[in-house]
């Protein structure tokens, strides 16, 4: 660290933020920190992220964020180590307290994604690229995109994970339980072509061209790649597939750092049904599509469109996949306004059109009740085109833009930091029902046409204002102190356009969806915390903050207000609901040093134990079973308490020398309801149960090694323990754990050519000893039955990379 001015005053904002926590220590949560040091163009460097690695040693998994909340970081690098092309998020399944899963080996599939961090699912955390806001990655598209479809995975540089809340300049309205940052390379200096090819299981075939200009003079530099990504479904004949083009151009001059980012992502993925598991009921290992043997699609069902009697809610459908185009952009200007000084502004657009799509029965999953509202005494199978079944979509639109702006002050003692994040977004969602034709059957690849049915067209209006300021003052070299707030303001204002029929709602219903304005602003969200170098190799570090998630701004389904059954009840609800809080205290212990033990030179690693208190959770009850209802229901918005969280993660690296490292990682969280909740007039009695898909134990392992010589062979096995999981509420079912393998191995091609450098091959292998089981449960209301999604067998992929 480098020495500081002696402060003279302590810094109000600490002041403020820690007599509002004294004063209500139950709602308060983790302070984030920034760099020990500040260097003039410190917004040209990547945010925070210092290797810890001691000199000599293989790069560790865990890299140190040094701030004082629990935040660690994985390079791109190593990311591509766990296999090329893997998605952010699946990469983040190393490091502790991260339980990650999904039905294909990149994390792709988003359908079926499943992530918990420290208590809270994926929809309770916030998500950026490069700054920009990527919403709360729900299935359901309103807010955002997923991290692979914003960045190719290949130009990742780094991705950092804050396990308790994320920076109070964090662009998000959900990061309840922390923030997942993923950020993009630069172009290189110098002039390049890099080309990567993998081929593998399942017809895999993954390309990728990146062309660097190097610097063209004058700071300036740019690079653009392409993507294209194909592979089949493990267990029925569809077809995964993504093109996508990157464009980055960075000037870099005296006075500041201008950078232009431009992606395109076109991406058709199949899905994958769950299996329902109850007593009495024999549950497949996996309900694949019949897609595309239409003769047996047709011979599977009856004369009325319903599919085998003996199947129950386990019925396969024809197919059902998710489409998905998005254009992001961003401009981004860091000004130098001083030595000390730095005023970063950045604008940014996102356009998303998606489609979710799913070809099944007519008869079943409560379909003959809501299309007799539409087609009363008529010929179900004769109106949806003779095949018995019908086709489903949900039509996704997205149009925002945003404004951040944030000031970077060193003034030696004290690091002042404050900003400004304002996003205007109109989103969108329409249920529509289509004919399947028997004479000319559609496929998972197309866009419908034509419309039966428009069940619902929601249209949501959501400004977003976000503020904060915080000052980080170092008490002396050794020793600093960080304190802060911020503000979160939503103003949105749903309207439905085509709105459901009563009827299709429930029996008694007379209204349709709601509508109208709901208006959240939350002042003060404090944060404090402090970092402590209590030698040169040991570093202290301990943090409380307070964060909310605003409301959800979808129409029609989800924990929305805009889902709600009738106008009465979203007027209730907005007169009545509070938004969820949460509570985070956080301390651990860093540490990073050389040894002299033998084989063993070098140790680095962070302990952290944490503690939440998360208020007000919602839960959206619906009165179909989410695995056997397309229809939809009647939807009740439910706050069911408070969930109180306790654990621990370990983690660290050992380093042997320059051949070998071990990292591990292991992870306890204990995270119980403390209320029971009313489902109609019964009382789920849930108080004092575990929070379902929380494992309490994980341990996950990186053995790396590498072999000198001409090849230059390193290998990497690792592992991935995740412990039993309860599948309901009420814990009286529940998954047990699992322990899956991986192993990379890739070196030099030892020969030498004219026309490329740097050629490199990998390979590969996922669920190394081909385990199989429950991957994730499908978490419902209702005790007594659950579904799942089994765990993919094991692939192999082969990677050959060149710079040309």
């Amino acid at each position: 660290m480098t020495p500081t001015r002696t402060a003279r005053l302590a810094p109000s904002l600490i002041a403020i933020a820690a007599a509002t926590l004294c004063a209500s220590l139950a709602h308060a949560a983790p302070a984030e920190d920034t760099p020990a040091t500040a260097p003039a163009d410190a917004a040209a460097t990547a945010p925070g992220i210092q290797d810890t690695t001691p000199p000599g040693a293989i790069a560790t998994v865990e890299i140190s964020t040094r701030k004082t909340r629990s935040s660690v970081a994985l390079s791109g690098a190593e990311m591509q180590k766990v296999l090329p092309g893997v998605n952010p998020l699946k990469a983040l399944q190393t490091l502790p307290g991260v339980s990650f899963q999904t039905a294909d080996p990149w994390g792709n599939n988003e359908q079926n994604l499943s992530l918990f961090i420290h208590g809270f699912n994926g929809q309770q955390l916030g998500y950026t690229m490069d700054g920009v806001p990527l919403g709360d990655q729900q299935y359901g598209n309103y807010n955002g995109l997923a991290p692979q479809r914003a960045l190719t995975s290949e130009n990742v540089k780094s991705v950092v994970l804050a396990t308790g809340a994320g920076d109070l300049g964090t662009p998000s309205t959900s990061n309840l339980g922390g923030t997942i940052e993923t950020y993009s390379r630069d172009p290189s200096a110098n002039r390049n072509i890099n080309v990567q090819q993998t081929l593998g299981s399942h017809g895999t075939t993954r390309t990728f061209v990146r062309f660097d200009s190097g610097d063209v003079g004058g700071g300036n530099s740019v690079y653009l790649s392409g993507l294209h990504h194909e592979a089949k479904a493990w267990d029925f004949d569809g077809r995964q597939s993504n093109d996508q083009f990157n464009a980055k151009f960075v000037h870099q001059g005296d006075a500041g750092k201008l950078t232009v980012f431009v992606d395109w992502s076109d991406k058709t993925e199949p899905n994958e049904d769950s299996t329902l598991h109850k007593a009495g009921l024999d549950s497949p290992y996996t309900r694949p599509f019949l897609y595309p043997d239409f003769a047996a699609a047709l011979a599977y069902l009856d004369k009325n469109g319903a599919p085998p009697a003996s199947v129950g809610a386990n019925f396969r459908n024809y197919y059902s996949d998710a489409q998905r185009t998005d254009k992001l952009a961003y401009a981004k200007y860091e000004a130098y306004l001083a030595d000390s000084v730095t005023w970063t502004n950045q604008y940014y657009f996102h356009h998303n059109d998606g489609v979710g799509v799913v070809a099944g029965p007519i008869n079943q999953a409560g379909l003959p009740g809501l299309f007799a509202v539409y087609f009363p005494n008529q010929d179900l199978k004769s109106v949806f085109g003779n095949s018995g079944y019908a086709t489903r979509t949900t039509e996704y639109k997205i149009n925002r833009q945003g404004w951040l702006s944030n000031v970077r002050w060193d003034l030696g003692a004290h690091l002042v930091q404050g900003g400004l994040w304002f996003e205007h977004n109109n989103s969108g969602a329409y249920r529509r029902w289509y004919a399947l034709d028997v004479n000319n059957p559609s496929t998972p690849y197309q866009r419908p046409s034509n419309p039966l049915i428009t069940q619902y067209g929601s249209d949501i209006d959501n400004k977003v204002v976000q503020l904060y300021l915080q000052d980080e003052w170092k008490v002396s070299p050794d020793f600093a102190v960080q304190g802060g707030f911020k503000s979160s303001l939503q103003f949105a204002d749903g309207r439905f356009p085509v709105n459901e029929l009563p009827a299709a709602i429930s029996s008694t219903a007379t209204g349709g969806l709601p509508e109208g304005k709901i208006d959240t602003k939350k002042w003060f969200l404090p944060q404090i915390g402090a970092r402590w170098d209590v030698s040169s190799s040991d570093q202290l570090f301990a943090n409380i903050q307070k964060n909310m998630r605003q409301y959800v701004t979808y129409g029609g389904g989800g924990n929305s207000p805009w889902s709600l059954s009738s106008q009465a009840a979203f007027d209730y609800f907005k007169a009545t609901a509070k938004p969820e809080t949460s509570v985070t205290y956080e301390a651990g212990l860093r540490d990073s040093r050389n040894l002299d033990l033998g084989p063993l030179t070098a140790f680095d690693g962070q302990v952290a134990l944490y503690h939440v208190t998360f208020r007000d959770r919602q839960l959206a009850i619906s009165s179909n079973p989410i695995i056997t209802s397309f229809a939809g229901g009647t939807t009740i918005l439910s706050n069911v308490g408070t969930v109180k969280t306790d654990g621990a993660d370990l983690a660290g690296t050992f380093h042997f020398g320059r051949a070998f490292s071990f990292y591990d990682g292991i992870s306890y969280n204990r995270s119980t309801y403390e209320d029971s909740y009313l489902s109609g007039t019964t009382v789920v009695p849930t108080a004092g149960k575990t929070v379902p898909n929380t494992p309490k134990w994980m341990n996950k392992f990186v053995a790396t090694a590498k072999f000198g010589g001409p090849a230059d062979v390193e290998a990497q096995l690792m592992g991935d323990y995740v412990g039993r999981r309860y599948a309901t509420y009420t814990n009286d079912l529940d998954v047990p754990g699992y322990f899956l393998m991986g192993l990379t191995v890739s070196g030099k091609v030892p020969l030498s050519a004219t026309f490329a450098k740097h050629l490199r091959w990998s390979l590969s292998v996922t669920n190394l000893l081909n385990r199989a089981g429950p991957l994730q449960p499908v978490v419902g209301q209702a005790s007594g039955s659950y579904a799942t999604y089994p765990i993919p067998p094991r692939m192999g992929f082969f990677t050959l990379k060149a710079d040309i």
